[in-house]
Order: structure tokens, then C-alpha cells, then sequence
């Protein structure tokens, strides 16, 4: 079985994160898994793709936004709060606070 990398809490970058989380999909995954906890990539309903979610899930995991153990099959992904709020504090209750507000949110949902 294949070995994912994730960063350690000190080698996250700003710039990775924010890279990240620019992305519509991205952000709509992670709201996701903020509301409803742990979650299996075929459990988030948005309008890509498997590859296409398979490598955003990538994206977010190795910028240290999401952690993903695997069991079995399924890959679980959780959120890195914990790690996020150390080396960024307020950062991603912030940018998850503006995406809930924003009109983004809208454009997802509308697309499934």
C-alpha cells in the first residue's frame, strides 16, 4: 500500500495552505468535512469527477489542510484544525467563516 506524505505541523506553509483553499471545490470539501466531521471521498457530494476529487484531496493533504488515513478501500479525511490554528491562528475559522457567507457556496450547490 502506497505511504501518503503528510506535512509535520512545522514544515506547513502559509503559501500552501492559501494556495489550497483558493480553489471553489477545495473550499466547498473542507466546509464539507468542518460541518459533518470525518469524511469518505465518496461522501462529499460535489460536481467533479473521482480523479478530480482524488486530486484535490491530494492538493489539501499536502499542503496540510486534511489528514487522510486509509482504511480498507475508503479514504477518511478529516481536517488538520488542530495544526492549522498553531501555525495560523484564526486562519481557517476565517476563510471557512467568509465562504459560509459568500455567494462561492452558491455556485457549488448550483452545479450538482
Amino acid at each position: 500500500m502506497k505511504i501518503l506524505h503528510h506535512p509535520d505541523r512545522a514544515d506547513i506553509q502559509l503559501s500552501s495552505v492559501l494556495y489550497a483553499l483558493s480553489d471553489p471545490v477545495r473550499l466547498y470539501i473542507i466546509s464539507d468535512i468542518h460541518k459533518q466531521g470525518e469524511r469518505t471521498c465518496g461522501d462529499i457530494a460535489v460536481p467533479v469527477v473521482k480523479s478530480t476529487l482524488s486530486h484535490h484531496a491530494r492538493t489539501l493533504r499536502e499542503a496540510g489542510v486534511i489528514n487522510v488515513r486509509v482504511q480498507g478501500t475508503q479514504r477518511l479525511l478529516s481536517l488538520r484544525t488542530e495544526d492549522l490554528n498553531i501555525r495560523f491562528p484564526g486562519l481557517l475559522s476565517s476563510i471557512l467563516e467568509a465562504y459560509e457567507s459568500s455567494e462561492d457556496k452558491l455556485a457549488i450547490s448550483l452545479q450538482e
